[in-house]
């Protein structure tokens, strides 16, 4: 039975946030989103909750194993109403209102309960503010919030989720005020109080320390309404998550299917992570040179000591950045002994230094299939290219901008519940 919850999710990515407010029972009336690669993964995502109760699915599984149907048939499968719910454009003054027609055309009288969504986080990062010489002072992305606000105008839900960095609570606009204070006193203004928390990943399930501001607001002038979540802390460590996944050396592995070398522990079925397939996909590993190779091994036998490797302590010979004194944890192992990563960031897509593979038998970078693990993506979540063909780049990007759909879902139980 259809959900009469509508939401818009904004600023949408790849759809981690958006996964879990569909487990909760909402119906998604649009995502938009301004990556060609993200809309093309929300598609195929979409092609998956509209057939995975049907004959069709076969389909899907039949594309994702590549298997002789391309990507455009797959969305050729949705009704117009879920094709066109993927809103490919930026979000702003010039687009919004191509974007609002689109969505009034696709809700036509059904009322929007909720919107959710966070803009892009590299304005307010702390460590985007310490790369940038301004200090992403004047950077446009501070003020997205602004645009958020209009389609909340607009459309008027109950509530609207805005999920950010831990940065936000501290970035400053240039005459010194806080860009969340501006960002609260705005919602305000339109009819909504606010109220937020900061959540930690890993009391919901997932298996990696992500801390994420969750604003919440509600439409009138209400106190007291942050909901509480319902908790869950596994007690499986990271090498549990990883462990049934086929080992690979750097360079080997496949964007299509790929066997489960074991059955896998309890927790990749409590979690979602493992449903009824027999495969996963996206699960191919970077070439590395043999000089990050070495530098793994040494990473790694020294994580196996309980220690990190700095920078300064390689030798010579190894070190080619001539920045010695900042980033120096650049090459830095997952902590598979530990019960959670470091946090998965879109950097990822740049290189795998920051996330080396515990096994030092792999001496390898995680996979995208790893680090969307890590996420608590399901396996049967497919990560698109702009092209035809998958790109491990692009799946990189989408996974560390994401909102872990586990932490997603809990958030979105207890709205449903209150909404």
């Amino acid at each position: 039975m259809a959900s009469s919850l509508n939401y818009i999710d904004l600023f949408a990515g790849a759809g981690g946030l958006s996964e879990g407010f569909i487990r909760a029972g909402f119906n998604p009336i649009a995502h938009v989103e301004m990556d060609l690669a993200a809309c093309n993964t929300l598609l195929t995502r979409t092609a998956y909750h509209h057939l995975k109760d049907t004959p069709a699915f076969r389909k899907y599984i039949s594309y994702i194993r590549n298997e002789g149907i391309k990507r455009e048939e797959l969305h050729a499968l949705l009704p117009e109403e879920k094709r066109k719910s993927v809103i490919n454009l930026a979000i702003g003054d010039e687009t919004n209102s191509e974007i609002f027609k689109r969505i009034d055309e696709i809700k036509g009288k059904k009322k929007i309960d909720l919107i959710v969504g966070g803009p892009p986080c590299q304005a307010y990062s702390v460590v985007g503010r310490s790369r940038d010489k301004n200090r992403m002072v004047g950077d446009n992305r501070n003020f997205l919030f602004v645009q958020y606000a209009k389609y909340l105008e607009r459309y008027k839900p109950k509530y609207f989720i805005f999920e950010n960095v831990l940065g936000l609570l501290s970035a400053k606009e240039n005459n010194g005020n806080k860009y969340f204070d501006t960002m609260r006193n705005l919602f305000r203004s339109i009819g909504y109080e606010t109220e937020y928390k900061v959540l930690e990943a890993y009391e919901y399930g997932v298996l990696q320390n992500r801390k994420r501001v969750i604003l919440i607001g509600k439409r009138g002038k209400s106190k007291g309404f942050y909901p509480e979540f319902e908790k869950w802390i596994p007690k499986y460590t990271v090498s549990d998550l990883l462990i049934d996944l086929k080992p690979l050396k750097a360079g080997e592995g496949s964007f299509f299917a790929t066997s489960y070398s074991k059955k896998g522990k309890k927790y990749l079925f409590q979690s979602n992570i493992r449903n009824s397939l027999d495969f996963t996909t996206q699960h191919v590993a970077r070439p590395n040179t043999l000089q990050d190779l070495e530098i793994y091994r040494i990473a790694v036998k020294k994580w196996d000591k309980g220690l990190r490797l700095e920078y300064n302590d390689l030798p010579e010979r190894l070190k080619t950045h001539k920045n010695r004194k900042s980033f120096t944890d650049r090459f830095k192992v997952v902590a598979g002994n530990l019960p959670f990563s470091q946090t998965v960031v879109a950097h990822i897509a740049r290189d795998g230094h920051y996330y080396i593979h515990p096994d030092i038998t792999q001496n390898r970078s995680l996979t995208p299939r790893e680090a969307a693990r890590l996420q608590s993506f399901p396996d049967d979540y497919f990560f698109e290219g702009t092209s035809g063909k998958p790109s491990r780049t692009a799946a990189f990007k989408q996974i560390g901008n994401a909102v872990p759909p586990l932490m997603a879902a809990a958030i979105a139980k207890s709205i449903f519940e209150v909404i």
